[in-house]
């Protein structure tokens, strides 16, 4: 069987993200929590969906955000075959526009 995300400590951590109330402290809890290079893999993953939901090629998004084609692709089965976790938030930030 294969690992899972949902234990207490990942509870705790997503219940700290939840009480952050603006985008500079999101700022300066995960500086604090992440390595920069885990910030930036986790912006380019989501600027590479952001794009793939809004139709644009792999050269396209590679050319933009510099992330090769295989996290193109492991973004692009999330986004078509995961928890919906991508698309939850795009719908709903394309809602706010």
């Amino acid at each position: 069987m294969g690992k899972t995300i949902r234990t207490e400590e990942v509870d705790h951590l997503f219940d700290a993200i939840l009480a952050l109330e603006n985008k500079e402290e999101c700022y300066l809890f995960f500086e604090d929590v992440c390595t920069i290079n885990e910030i930036l893999s986790f912006a380019q993953r989501y600027e590479v969906a952001r794009m793939l939901n809004d139709k644009h090629t792999y050269q396209e998004i590679a050319e933009k955000t510099g992330a090769s084609t295989a996290t193109i692709s492991r973004v692009n089965r999330s986004l078509n075959y995961g928890k919906d976790g991508y698309q939850l938030v795009l719908d709903r930030l394309k809602k706010e526009e």
